[in-house]
């Protein structure tokens, strides 16, 4: 499980008429105001105070207010406080979605989830052509619960439209690691739909919603659930997560060298990682506790200090032994001293627990999500030192992994990733 220990650098520390073709050699424009006319207006939110000192210590919800925007610099849903509800999904284009259906996909899905984050139903003229499906009004008379619609492109995403020289050299398909048993039916796809909340019902509903509308131009691949603890803080395995997490914001992609469409966005990998719960549960609490590297009542590291307290890797006890273990999950994910931002990670998670396996096991883990500016040289690095050897792996099994693009954020207008597939 990278990063446990959430140290910066550590693998943890958040239409109708558009369907028509573009005249050869113009990239293909779809109009928002032939989808359904003017957009309504928003805000743009710079995280500061108190708000930004909640998003450094961790995911602390009381200061949020019940409606994100979902307009601003950045998408919401990754400097957004986590909510207590998560649905994750994966969606492939169809074979035959060219670069102007995929586009007019991506305007439906953004006027879509503008409105839902505002607490109101999507504009009925927003169906997808020759759909006989329509809102039915499930939401009516429920709040917006923090609702966040976060769109990625996965790597598979350019090739498809015909925007494959476009595909950042960033977003490469993850290596293979030793010990990962991943199942392709839960791992890649071509565009990510992440959907926090803090009400499971209008997570669901809205993950329902995107996928009405992407008919006839992408398809369900996966959808994964999670949930919090009531105080954010604790996984499945006891652990408090989110330790010395880094600011979200070093993880947000900024000018130059990086593609307008991209400027503050960032890279999302995702792993869905089993725990082994049953055998977790029978170990001693000192030998858990030197697997992490950290005290579980408190979170403090064994080498002294309370939670906040960096970790002394050199630390010993007074028989020459290493306070922290070598094999220690804390020591293993930290940080090279040399690595600078490059390898900061800002990791965000949701337990999931989806009910017993066929030999009886509990089916349950975290939904792990690291954020940061280039996987080649931050989860990778890390995720291949945490498999030669970290304690803690022997405890777990990562089986679903994938890698995205995240755009940045839209303004009241546009639609997500629109200087992609119009530039």
């Amino acid at each position: 499980m990278p990063g446990a220990d959430e140290r910066p650098g550590a693998a943890g520390g958040e239409g109708p008429g558009s369907r028509a073709h573009a005249p050869a050699g113009r990239p293909p424009r779809v109009s928002r105001r032939a989808l359904f006319g003017s957009a309504a207006g928003g805000l743009t939110v710079v995280a500061g105070g108190a708000a930004a000192a909640a998003l450094r210590s961790g995911d602390d919800r009381s200061i949020a207010p019940a409606t994100i925007p979902f307009h601003g610099l950045h998408q919401a849903g990754i400097l957004t406080p986590r909510q207590s509800q998560v649905r994750l999904a994966a969606f492939d284009l169809g074979a035959r979605t060219d670069r102007g259906r995929a586009a007019a996909l991506l305007l439906r899905w953004t006027a879509a989830a503008e409105r839902l984050t505002r607490g109101e139903s999507p504009d009925p003229r927003n169906e997808p052509p020759g759909s006989r499906a329509a809102e039915t009004g499930v939401l009516a008379g429920t709040g917006p619960a923090r609702l966040t619609v976060t769109f990625g492109l996965g790597p598979g995403f350019f090739d498809r439209p015909g925007l494959t020289r476009h595909r950042p050299a960033a977003l490469a398909p993850l290596p293979a690691f030793p010990d990962d048993r991943l199942d392709p039916a839960r791992s890649s796809g071509h565009l990510l739909v992440q959907i926090g909340a803090d009400d499971s019902f209008v997570a669901a509903h809205v993950l329902r919603t995107l996928q009405r509308l992407a008919q006839g131009e992408a398809r369900l691949r996966w959808t994964m659930t999670g949930f919090t603890a009531a105080d954010g803080r604790r996984n499945l395995m006891g652990q408090i997560d989110g330790t010395n997490n880094p600011d979200p914001r070093r993880a947000l992609l900024s000018a130059p060298g990086v593609p307008a469409w991209l400027v503050g966005g960032s890279y999302v990998v995702i792993r869905r990682i089993r725990m082994l719960l049953d055998h977790w549960d029978t170990l001693p609490a000192a030998h858990r506790e030197q697997a992490l590297g950290r005290r579980a009542a408190d979170g403090a590291p064994l080498s002294g200090g309370d939670e906040r307290t960096p970790v002394d890797l050199a630390a010993v006890r007074p028989d020459g032994v290493p306070m922290v273990a070598a094999n220690a999950h804390v020591r293993l994910a930290a940080p090279a001293a040399d690595a600078g931002d490059g390898a900061v990670m800002f990791r965000r998670g949701w337990s999931y627990h989806d009910g017993v396996r066929a030999d009886g096991t509990p089916d349950a883990g975290l939904l792990f999500l690291a954020w940061q500016r280039d996987p080649r040289t931050a989860f990778v690095p890390v995720q291949r030192r945490l498999a030669r050897g970290d304690a803690l792996s022997r405890y777990l099994v990562h089986e679903a992994s994938a890698v995205f693009a995240v755009p940045g954020g839209v303004s009241p207008g546009e639609y997500v990733a629109q200087g992609l597939m119009e530039g």
